[in-house]
């Protein structure tokens, strides 16, 4: 088997997730290009931004949309062509299909129905906006769009403020203001954030700031553009500081008249620490 041959041959009863440019038409890739021209029928999420990406590439194929308001009918009409002998091409309106998209449910279906699916890799802007944001890229979270509103949001907003690991989240430029506000409340405004709209087209931009610079920033500039924000996460806390903080707010639980007791159990609440380390670090400070 020769180089350009290896894993390129389009089988038959086979999803092919294809990762398709962000921004910029040239990043589309030569066995993308080869793939999308051999499959027998394209599903996209818009079949109107994708047959004009089509054209734009000179390829003509049959398209079905699969989106998050049909998935639920058009993922089972879509695994019967599949077993019944076609080819499918699964691409999404930008970037690598099936991540914080409706695909993920189509490729699952695929994995219960022993379908098979393969990988054409390339664009993805989640991971592209962190290898530009100059923070840590050792480890790293995935949070896709933040819930819209409401409880579950603030959950999240709750739960992510104490992660240590690198952000990754969408934002639309409409509720990009709302969004960095409730940063400031949950984070502080100290948190380093990467902010990074249209990537790989002509206005392309990445700023570098705090949450509290970027409050401020676009008081006076309005959102344009899908952004990218990469958050950094909480630095990693010593046992000195654990032990500091542990003291500290039993103390000042303490002088609000709370009992020993009580004080325990609500840092246990408040940290998740266990009981018998908590403990020890009051009794010690109370010594």
């Amino acid at each position: 088997m020769s180089y350009n041959e290896e894993k390129n041959k389009v089988e038959k009863s086979f999803l092919y997730l294809v990762a398709t440019p962000i921004g910029n038409l040239s990043d589309i890739t030569e066995r993308a290009m080869k793939v999308l021209s051999e499959v027998d029928f394209v599903a996209a999420e818009d079949t109107r931004n994708s047959g004009l990406l089509l054209s734009r590439l000179g390829i003509k194929k049959p398209m079905v949309s699969y989106h998050d308001h049909n998935r639920a009918e058009r993922g089972p009409e879509i695994i019967e062509r599949l077993k019944g002998g076609e080819s499918c091409a699964l691409i999404s309106d930008a970037g690598m299909p099936a991540i914080s998209d409706p695909g993920e449910d189509l490729v699952a279906l695929c994995a219960k129905e022993g379908v098979g699916v393969s990988i054409i890799p390339g664009a993805c802007a989640a991971v592209s906006a962190l290898a530009l944001s100059g923070l840590s890229t050792r480890r790293f979270a995935f949070e896709g769009f933040l819930p819209p509103s409401g409880k579950e949001r603030k959950k999240r907003l709750t739960d992510i403020a104490k992660e240590e690991r690198t952000l990754i989240i969408y934002e639309a430029p409409h509720r990009l203001k709302k969004t960095l506000a409730e940063f400031s409340e949950y984070f502080g405004g100290d948190r380093r954030i990467s902010l990074c709209r249209e990537l790989t087209k002509l206005n392309e931009e990445v700023l570098r700031m705090t949450v509290s610079s970027a409050c401020a920033y676009y008081e006076s500039t309005e959102p344009r553009g899908e952004y990218v924000l990469i958050i950094e996460g909480v630095p990693e806390a010593t046992e000195k500081d654990v032990a500091v903080d542990i003291a500290a707010r039993a103390e000042a639980l303490m002088a609000g008249g709370m009992s020993q007791k009580d004080a325990i159990k609500t840092i246990v609440k408040e940290t998740g620490l266990p009981k018998n380390k908590v403990y020890a670090e009051v009794l010690k400070n109370n010594e």
